[in-house]
């Protein structure tokens, strides 16, 4: 089946737009013609009434006795105006008409004059309309009789109607016309117009065709600030964060064959070398293998976890007391390692919204951390402060800092980076995916995580989240300890 192209939307949008218009312009032009033409006929009618009363003033005031003298001065002195003639009748035929110049005559018509003789023969006065070849004729006939004349005379005055309507058929006829320019000038316009507005969306489906599933690096260029702008950065914003939704897949690919490459690589290679014969051997390749598949299965549950929160995170926040939250943590973290003593100097006695949950894990892992990578028996400090940041709006931190090795400058740089691991002097157990989750909850949080150290100086890493979350609640949503319980060693 043959399909015809369907319009596009500029033209769509145009032809309704001048659909409107024309029809618009054509109501009120025909509205004006009948307005004007009803008064003009209204007139016109006023004026054949009004010269039925003036003639007969002037048969009452001639003096005349005979038939022909009374309609003699009727004609004489009613003088006929523009499009306007007068006619007197006598016996059914045309007597008497006006001298000089008039705009048209009919005394010459016979048809007329036999129509209104006949009309009048009942002795009413008469208001009718003829149109003849090329002339319509608005006329009014009075019958007129004299004492002791035995004639029948009758006064006729009329109006040419075509040429007193004229005008008004002009001025219509002037409307239509300049409503058809202003239409051929609107339609240039709209399409000048509505080709700029719908640009964008041109370039946002011709640049949707480029884009393709490997490549959404194209962006539309935004011009003007109109809705179709904002609709353009929306689009070039969802192409951001498909980009880098993209660009994550295709780093987190590249990390995962990497990091899973020296595990398999070394299985692989301890089981071919290993001999079968040999009990001794068989186990300490066995052993070695599910050491490196434990390896591989945390390194798995890493990465699920990474990107469970690189997706767009549902926080549960309920308010929390700092406070208690801050040496709950403490006390989840002394479980960590027994080699350490764990204290809180300094809390802050505020309640803010905040997911405590993903919070706790945050401070969970970067306790985790310290214990891995801090000194052998040495000090963790966990603790929360508020105070402004450089730009004077209020912040919460939540801090968790060691006595180790500390970090150099160059390895604090990327250390929030997926697999990455410290430096030396930090160890390198771990996926090295620990802080870029830390990092992933901070953000979440609409927060940051820094890290503050330097080699021989132990390291301090610091969530900072935005202030006020909530206002302050008189119940936290978090159990406090024993308040007397401010530092341990397990």
């Amino acid at each position: 089946m043959r399909r015809f192209p369907v319009p596009s939307v500029r033209t769509r949008i145009l032809a309704a737009i001048l659909a409107v218009a024309a029809a618009g312009m054509f109501a009120a032009a025909t509205t004006a013609y009948v307005v004007q033409r009803e008064r003009t006929l209204a007139s016109i009618d006023a004026s054949l009434t009004d010269a039925v009363d003036d003639a007969r003033f002037i048969a009452a005031d001639s003096g005349e006795t005979s038939l022909a003298g009374v309609l003699g001065q009727v004609v004489q002195r009613i003088r006929p105006g523009t499009n306007q003639t007068t006619l007197a009748i006598i016996d059914g035929a045309a007597a008497l008409a006006p001298g000089g110049d008039v705009d048209f005559r009919l005394e010459d018509d016979t048809a007329f004059v036999a129509r209104v003789t006949q009309e009048t023969a009942d002795g009413s006065v008469v208001l009718g309309t003829v149109s003849g070849p090329g002339q319509t004729v608005r006329y009014i006939a009075a019958p007129v009789s004299v004492t002791n004349d035995p004639g029948e005379g009758v006064f006729v005055a009329a109006f040419d109607l075509d040429a007193e309507l004229g005008p008004v058929t002009d001025a219509w006829s002037t409307s239509l016309r300049v409503t058809l320019v202003a239409l051929v000038v609107l339609g240039l316009v709209g399409w000048f117009v509505s080709g700029r507005l719908l640009r964008p969306i041109r370039s946002l489906r011709e640049a949707a065709a480029r884009i393709t599933a490997s490549d959404v690096s194209e962006r539309i260029p935004v011009v003007g600030r109109d809705d179709v702008s904002e609709l353009t950065q929306t689009v070039n914003d969802m192409l951001d964060r498909l980009e880098g939704a993209l660009t994550g897949q295709r780093r987190l690919l590249d990390d995962i064959g990497h990091e899973l490459k020296t595990p398999i690589t070394i299985v692989r290679g301890h089981l071919e070398l290993m001999d079968p014969d040999d009990p001794a051997d068989v186990r300490a390749t066995r052993s070695l293998a599910i050491d490196e598949l434990d390896r591989m299965n945390g390194l798995v549950r890493d990465i699920s976890a990474l990107a469970e929160l690189q997706r767009p995170m549902r926080l549960t926040r309920t308010p929390v007391d700092i406070a208690a939250f801050t040496e709950q943590v403490r006390t989840k973290a002394a479980a960590l390692s027994g080699r350490h003593r764990w204290v809180s100097t300094e809390t802050a006695d505020v309640v803010v919204s905040v997911d405590a949950e993903r919070l706790t894990q945050a401070l969970l892992q970067l306790a985790a951390n310290a214990a891995s990578h801090g000194a052998e028996r040495g000090t963790i400090e966990i603790g929360s402060a508020t105070g402004p940041d450089v730009s004077g709006a209020p912040r919460l931190r939540l801090w968790v800092r060691d006595d180790g090795p500390g970090i150099g400058i160059e390895a604090q740089e990327h250390i929030f980076e997926r697999f990455r691991r410290g430096g030396s002097g930090r160890g390198a157990a771990g996926s090295g995916l620990g802080l870029a989750i830390v990092l992933a909850i901070a953000r979440a949080h609409d927060g940051t995580v820094t890290v503050d150290s330097a080699p021989g100086k132990g390291a301090t890493f610091t969530i900072e989240l935005p202030l006020p979350l909530a206002s302050p609640s008189p119940e936290p949503a978090l159990n406090q300890p024993s308040p007397e319980t401010t530092e341990s060693n397990q």
